[in-house]
């Protein structure tokens, strides 16, 4: 490159000369400033070569880390670095479930394709796939039916959660308006008594979904109703942005469990949940639930692993009792890919256990606690179902009463 000053002269040299003349200036010009660099550049390597610091001296004591350099005569030689200490945790041995291989999880994984359904499990990487969509037998021997979470509004969220492998987009596709029967014909299908649905957050839409939401869960309950069946619905649902209404059009629709999770303990909800979420907001979805249908259950999860300390835990335990939640879980969290947030412990059984009695004493009514429990993991188990039973059977009592 020439220096702007060479530049400069060049051009005024050549205003008053023809162009092959500034040809030869410019060639003139060139070679008599190389003539006077010359005895400076050898100089400097003059210099250089008398200077006594070698390639050595920056390659023993203040080498990298990262790379080490072996010096011969001819070449410069690079060995890989001692490996660095992994910074995923090793996964322990408890965390080991079923493969997604039976019939029956085929077969339920092709009513899902055939009817364009998206699910939570496989959309969240669920850990339960094989186990909640295989059904088959228990270890008491007893048949269960296969289960699984249908995920309504699409398959892409608006959100974008450090713990979440479901995919993200600030304008997801429209929403199906045929959704709804077809999740109820899945439904019907499958000739499940209980069945968890949950969506993806649309921030993109006025309602937030939250009228889809209800068409749903009507949806179910109507054709159900129609073929002499009942069902017991469980919503697992956003938090609407903390619109309180649109909390109330989808708690009003019939469903038997209302539930939205809180994630994690309020220290870290800003590292964990997307920045559009919240603990207190959380919190008050859940408590607007019973002020508005007093017979429902709400229910909550917790993922342990993200750094929380046990203060943590009890203390969001008592917020949860607090506005009268009914039903809560532990799970492990489980980092999806390397691009969400690490596991910063692996809880342990035992763990989890005492966190379960814990909650029951604390006056929950019902307590899911394991490293591989999640949010909707055998939503349907026995003893949920019965409570809810047991809560129509009261209100019949009640209105019997009432009426004579």
């Amino acid at each position: 490159m020439l220096s702007r000053s060479f530049r400069s002269l060049i051009t005024r040299r050549s205003l008053s000369i023809s162009s092959s003349a500034k040809l030869e200036e410019v060639t003139v010009t060139v070679t008599h400033r190389n003539t006077n660099t010359k005895p400076r550049l050898d100089a400097l390597r003059s210099q250089l070569a008398q200077d006594a610091s070698g390639i050595h001296d920056f390659t023993t004591e203040n080498q990298s880390n990262d790379i080490d350099i072996e010096i011969d005569s001819s070449k410069i030689v690079r060995r890989k670095a001692a490996p660095r200490p992994a910074k995923i945790l090793p996964k322990p041995s408890w965390l080991k479930a079923q493969p997604a291989t039976s019939d029956n999880y085929l077969a339920l994984r092709a009513t899902v394709r055939e009817l364009g359904l998206a699910t939570v499990c496989e959309e969240a990487k669920c850990p339960n796939i094989g186990e909640c969509w295989g059904g088959g037998s228990g270890k008491d021997g007893e048949e269960k039916s296969a289960t699984a979470t249908i995920m309504i509004m699409g398959d892409t969220c608006t959100r974008g959660c450090s713990f979440c492998a479901v995919k993200t987009s600030r304008k997801p596709g429209p929403l199906d308006p045929e959704e709804p029967e077809k999740v109820a014909e899945a439904i019907t299908k499958w000739g499940l008594d209980y069945v968890v649905l949950t969506s993806v957050d649309r921030d993109d839409i006025e309602d937030q979904g939250s009228g889809h939401f209800r068409k749903v869960v009507m949806k179910l309950k109507e054709k159900h109703a129609a073929v002499g069946k009942s069902i017991l619905v469980e919503a697992l649902t956003p938090d609407f942005r903390g619109d309180l209404s649109l909390v109330e059009t989808v708690a009003t629709s019939g469903l038997d469990v209302y539930a939205h999770n809180i994630e994690t303990v309020q220290r870290l909800q800003g590292r964990v949940r997307d920045h559009r979420a919240g603990y207190a907001q959380s919190l008050a979805v859940l408590e607007h639930v019973k002020k508005v249908n007093d017979i429902v259950f709400t229910k909550t999860s917790i993922m342990l692993g993200l750094g929380e300390t046990d203060e943590d835990i009890r203390q969001t335990l008592r917020d949860l009792r607090g506005i009268d939640v009914d039903v809560v879980t532990f799970g492990q969290y489980l980092q999806p890919s390397k691009r969400h947030l690490p596991v910063k412990e692996y809880v342990t059984p035992e763990k989890y256990q005492e966190w379960q009695v814990e909650a029951e004493g604390m006056g929950f009514k019902y307590v899911a606690s394991g490293p591989l429990v999640r949010s909707s993991y055998k939503a349907g188990e026995f003893f949920l179902k019965n409570l809810i039973k047991e809560r129509e059977q009261e209100r019949e009592m009640v209105s019997t009463g009432q009426s004579s």
